[in-house]
């Protein structure tokens, strides 16, 4: 009786074992899927940094402005300015 139950208890220790072992194989592996998904959205990241500074630089928008709005700085003389 008692070999029947040693038996089966390292047949149940085998098999949570195995299942550990299968368990860490998976997390690892998404582990890594989700470390090359987040290296590719740091570099993507970077360079929408780097358009949004290209875009929000002072001279590109003035440049914008004139080009495709026809805008213009105001003459001395269309500056009003009121008392708060």
């Amino acid at each position: 009786m008692l070999f029947v139950l040693l038996l089966a208890a390292v047949l149940g220790s085998a098999i949570a074992l195995v299942y550990a072992r299968h368990e860490h194989r998976a997390l690892f592996s998404e582990l890594e899927t989700l470390g090359a998904e987040r290296d590719d959205l740091d570099i993507e990241w970077g360079l929408l940094q780097t358009e949004q500074s290209t875009w929000a630089d002072a001279a590109q928008v003035e440049q914008r402005a004139v080009a495709e709005m026809g805008m213009v700085f105001p003459t001395p003389q269309d500056i009003v300015v009121t008392a708060p």
